[in-house]
């Protein structure tokens, strides 16, 4: 489409109740249909399968699938088995990145593996991204299986690097962006495609789907990192600073480095290299954050994909999910506010 028309966003979290709204039979069919894939006649499946997905979430990934279907003017019914599967990949993932992070929460919950295990959770993630890889071939097209099964290998890309740069602050941002780009924003890109897709749309409006996405996933994960020292536990759903004391360099403390001096550089060495962490050692990580203004910088450069984000929108005609897609683009920053 050629034309761009301009777009008016309102960042708020009525621009996701707006989106749910306008999307609700969708989001409704694809909830029972989550709930009936995870059904399994070996019990601990559902039961901790329903366990993660009854934490909640604001299945922002199945979304962008609905209503990328939906604004390239789709009215079959193929969206709601693609968004389960692309639901059933985020939580495969989840349940894997718990155990390898060794987290105790999720969504403000005790996590999966912290109730029931790292052996039960590894397994039941593995019978989710199988449940998901059987969604895919059911839907019968090779393009979507190419877009899901690639994303899924990318994800997994992405944790590994990020595994790798785990207690190295000599991490660049392009390193740090390259796993963001890989374990979040990859899955974004995919499930706003894949609805594109689906619907029959052009080349290029698949691509600025894709696109969308793929800067919505940035922005996305960049705000998570900023809130891990920033916010308080109740408001985030996980305990604050699991970044810092699991050695993670994610953007916040990246720039922190940058402008560190040689007392500060040495104590993200001891902290985060040498993992020589006292319980005085995070309120000092925080104060460093705040001394450089880190948290805000990271927002700002959210800020700057989430832009990117909304420009891609403007090759589709206005319409009512236009508008509330751009609108949940401004509300994945203006959470962190």
């Amino acid at each position: 489409m050629d034309n761009a028309t301009p777009l008016t966003t309102e960042p708020t979290t009525d621009a996701l109740a707006r989106l749910t709204a306008l999307l609700e039979a969708e989001l409704q069919a694809t909830n029972e249909d989550i709930v009936a894939r995870m059904d399994s006649p070996v019990a601990l499946i559902p039961q901790l399968a329903a366990h993660i997905v009854a934490a909640g979430g604001k299945r922002m990934r199945p979304l962008l699938t609905l209503a990328a279907a939906k604004l390239c003017g789709y009215t079959g019914g193929r969206q709601v088995n693609l968004a389960a599967c692309v639901e059933f990949i985020h939580t495969a993932t989840l349940l894997h990145d718990d155990v390898v992070d060794e987290s105790l929460l999720r969504r403000g919950f005790a996590s999966a593996n912290a109730v029931f295990g790292n052996k039960a959770s590894v397994l039941v993630g593995d019978f989710l991204f199988s449940r998901a890889f059987e969604l895919m071939v059911e839907d019968g097209s090779l393009e979507v299986l190419r877009i899901l099964s690639s994303a899924s290998a990318t994800i997994a890309e992405g944790e590994v690097l990020q595994l790798t740069t785990q207690n190295d602050i000599s991490t660049t941002p392009e390193t740090y962006f390259e796993v963001i780009r890989g374990k979040t924003a990859a899955l974004f890109a995919a499930a706003s495609e894949v609805g594109g897709v689906i619907a029959g749309a052009s080349a290029q409006d698949c691509a600025a789907l894709r696109d969308f996405g793929m800067d919505l996933g940035m922005a996305f994960q960049l705000v998570d990192d900023a809130l891990d020292y920033a916010a308080n536990q109740a408001q985030l759903g996980k305990t604050v600073g699991d970044d810092f004391r699991e050695g993670k360099l994610t953007y916040p403390v990246i720039l922190a480095l940058q402008d560190a001096d040689e007392q500060e550089r040495g104590f993200w060495q001891r902290t985060l290299e040498a993992s020589e962490q006292t319980e005085e050692d995070l309120a000092t990580a925080l104060a460093l954050i705040e001394k450089h203004d880190c948290t805000a910088r990271t927002i700002a450069r959210a800020d700057a994909f989430i832009d990117s984000a909304v420009h891609r929108l403007a090759v589709f005609p206005e319409s009512e999910i236009r508008t509330a897609l751009a609108g949940v683009a401004r509300y994945t920053t203006a959470r962190s506010h």
